[in-house]
């Protein structure tokens, strides 16, 4: 027994050491950017009692834009290419409620319907009344297409990139899928190393070190080859200033399967023209799945962007920005 304790005690030092050793190799700057609370210059709206990061482009009086961030939890910043379309157009971008620069909120707040209401809001703001064109991004197009199930008389036009599943079944399948992907090994030990690095992160706020984490995480997970989201080769690099943690959490947990269906159920009520958009590189949520969405609306067509994965505006904006102008029948 006394020869053994050395060996015991150095495989009990080794996951100490190693620690040690991942917490100083992790050493560095990470940090996250305040959110509208800590930083007054931040372009602001306020909607439903909750302060919102957010900005317009273009001539006030204009046809109005309102476009939709992916997650729940992501933010706005990879889509800002799109505030090209206010050459013709008032554009509005927003970090919704509990994410990205936006006000944080309690986690009862954070449902598919406090969203909606959140769009509502930002509609009376912005263009109380004539109906506006929705542009959704993945979460936010799927938050679109609820949206024109719900309010049809608001929206004008719809174009909804990469939706990521409309109905109860489809998310029961992509969260198996999601699961077996972060289980891998390599996602485990990025999770592990962001972990530590998200040790080092030292404000501006209590949910700062998980938000780099979760953050992180969604980088990860969107360069990882089983989620199809980047082209062969490629790592996800679209720009975005801060993810949440908690908003990417709870809006999947307090969605029930009514819910989850009315994503997509209800969007036939809309009549008007709906573009969907796709990138060519994206093979799980990308042009099969969208043909299969095709349906559910009364007037939609389908776009393919070449060279783009999931992430369609930052990877290829000029075409984007192309096939956007064409369905709205803006010349430049």
């Amino acid at each position: 027994m006394r020869r053994a304790l050395p060996w015991i005690g150095g495989l009990v030092a080794l996951p100490v050491l190693g620690a040690v050793a991942l917490f100083l190799g992790t050493a560095g700057d990470h940090g996250v950017p305040a959110t509208v609370i800590d930083d007054p210059a931040l372009p602001r709206l306020e909607v439903g009692g909750v302060t919102l990061h957010g900005q317009g482009f273009g001539p006030e009086d204009a046809p109005s834009i309102v476009v939709l961030h992916g997650g729940p939890g992501a933010d706005h910043r990879s889509l800002l290419p799109l505030a090209a379309l206010s050459d013709g157009y008032h554009v509005t971008f927003y970090d919704q409620r509990g994410a990205g620069l936006s006000e944080r909120v309690a986690p009862e707040e954070l449902t598919l319907d406090a969203h909606l209401e959140e769009l509502t809001g930002v509609l009376d703001l912005v263009s109380a009344g004539d109906p506006v064109i929705l542009i959704g991004h993945s979460w936010g197009a799927m938050l679109a297409s609820a949206y024109l199930g719900r309010h049809p008389e608001r929206v004008a036009r719809a174009v909804l990139i990469e939706p990521g599943f409309l109905s109860a079944a489809a998310f029961e399948a992509w969260s198996a899928r999601s699961k077996d992907i972060l289980r891998q090994p390599g996602m485990i030990w990025r999770g592990l190393r962001a972990g530590f690095e998200a040790a080092h992160v030292d404000g501006p706020d209590p949910q700062a070190a998980e938000d780099y984490l979760i953050g992180t995480m969604m980088g990860a997970f969107a360069t990882d080859p089983g989620t199809g989201y980047a082209c062969p080769g490629a790592v996800h690099d679209s720009p975005s200033w801060r993810a949440r943690a908690s908003a990417s959490r709870e809006v999947a947990a307090r969605a029930s399967a009514a819910d989850l269906d009315s994503l997509g159920n209800g969007a036939h009520r809309f009549a008007g023209p709906v573009l969907i958009l796709a990138g060519s590189c994206s093979t799980w949520i990308g042009e099969a799945r969208q043909r299969e969405h095709l349906g559910l609306f009364a007037d939609a067509r389908l776009s393919v962007i070449p060279a783009a994965g999931h992430d369609v505006v930052d990877d290829a904006p000029e075409a984007t920005l192309d096939a956007i102008r064409h369905f709205l029948g803006q010349s430049r």
